[in-house]
């Protein structure tokens, strides 16, 4: 598994999720090695360390979490001013010229190994990484099962893997920054052209326009590749393969009754619902989180289905089932919902008791229950809208059919 999640960390760098974190990154393009090695650790040793308390449900962990993020932000958008302007850089060093910490790239100095590294805690704390079948299956596990010295050195080594990456291109843009080093007014051009990009990133990520711009792409590439790295490692097959999330053949035989509803810390849109109470119904249970591009992508055919065949009898009911600690949090679920003109009921889902009830390990999953109470489809992933609908569709006419 090890190796699975550093494979995995690897593939990450062809996933739309790392872009918004990539200027932070290559701003730091210009300095040694080792710093650029320093930004990469604590970005690695912050996110496997915040993900690995994701799985601790206390309220100031989770608030804490959020705090994180608005302190990284406001980093970053320092940082982004002492690129772009050199006296800015000179006062935010003052302060911390004790501690070697020079935040201005551009004024001649090296920055000092406390500056790289506080780069590099900040883009942890804003980097949330598609959840993609590699990815998901370590986060799963560790919410269900609890936070672990294994979990944390699945994460670590999924950041590793995720570090080589990013490092490899950043490298790369290093020795770029070395060749126009010949020519000063163009590398002060880069510098602030650079610190523009990394302004843009964090208040993109600070208002939430990242998202939007995200939703528009896709991460099926990407998931594809890790699936198949899930199926055909050596030894790890009979481990994770039920865990990978992958599609097979559309079939609508019984996979057997719908599962409980019951455990959901909280319903929205609707008073609590029961696998009993919508007999008669067609169901389509939808496993997400708000901040999972995958589910960005799918949610808006969900909420299409979700209106276009509630005259007919179709009932959509949304698990959201966190991913990261600040997903929990219910307010901020109640606002995605309201943003995102979810009118279905939803099942807040904090503490994993419908996801263990219908043994799901993906996000997002569909799960397509009959009239009867029977899931006859389920389909994990991106893609195939023609083909759920279709579904929906036939489970409605085999109910109008019965009555």
């Amino acid at each position: 598994m090890l190796l699975i999640a550093f494979l995995g960390g690897i593939l990450t760098i062809l996933s739309p999720c790392i872009l918004p974190v990539v200027p932070f990154l290559f701003a730091r393009a210009n300095q040694s090695r080792s710093s650029v090695l320093l930004t990469l650790g604590g970005m690695v040793l912050t996110f496997a360390a915040v993900s690995s308390l994701a799985v601790v449900s206390s309220e100031w962990v989770l608030r804490a979490s959020v705090a994180g993020r608005q302190v990284a932000l406001v980093v970053m958008v320092l940082f982004a001013l002492s690129l772009m302007f050199s006296r800015v850089g000179t006062w935010l060093a003052r302060p911390l010229v004790s501690l070697g910490n020079r935040l201005d790239a551009g004024a001649g100095r090296r920055s000092g190994p406390v500056a790289s590294v506080l780069i590099g805690v900040a883009t942890g704390l804003l980097w949330a990484p598609c959840a993609g079948p590699v990815l998901g299956v370590i986060l799963t596990g560790a919410m269900l099962q609890g936070a672990s010295a294994q979990t944390s050195l699945l994460l670590l080594a999924y950041g590793l893997g995720s570090a080589l990456s990013l490092g490899t291109l950043i490298l790369a843009g290093r020795g770029l920054v070395g060749r126009l080093k010949l020519s000063l007014p163009i590398t002060a051009w880069l510098r602030r052209a650079t610190g523009a990009l990394v302004l843009l990133a964090a208040v993109a990520i600070g208002t939430g326009a990242d998202d939007r711009l995200l939703a528009a792409t896709s991460s099926q590439q990407s998931a594809s590749l890790e699936k198949s790295l899930l199926e055909n490692v050596p030894k790890a097959i009979d481990y994770v393969v039920s865990k990978a999330g992958a599609s097979t053949m559309p079939t609508l035989e019984s996979q057997g009754a719908m599962p409980a509803l019951d455990g959901a810390v909280q319903w929205l849109n609707s008073p609590p619902l029961s696998s009993e109470s919508l007999r008669g119904k067609v169901v389509l249970v939808d496993f997400w989180t708000y901040d999972c591009i995958n589910c960005q992508h799918t949610l808006p055919y969900v909420n299409e289905w979700a209106k276009k065949y509630a005259k007919d009898g179709l009932v959509v009911i949304g698990v959201h089932t966190p991913e990261y600690g600040y997903e929990k949090i219910i307010d901020n679920v109640r606002e995605q919902v309201r943003k995102l003109d979810i009118q279905y009921p939803v099942a807040i889902d904090n503490q994993y008791a419908i996801w263990r009830a219908f043994n799901n390990q993906y996000w997002p999953a569909h799960y397509f229950v009959d009239a009867k109470g029977q899931v006859r489809y389920s389909h994990f992933g991106e893609g195939r809208y023609g083909e759920q609908e279709q579904v929906i569709q036939q489970l409605l006419q085999e109910a109008k059919s019965a009555q």
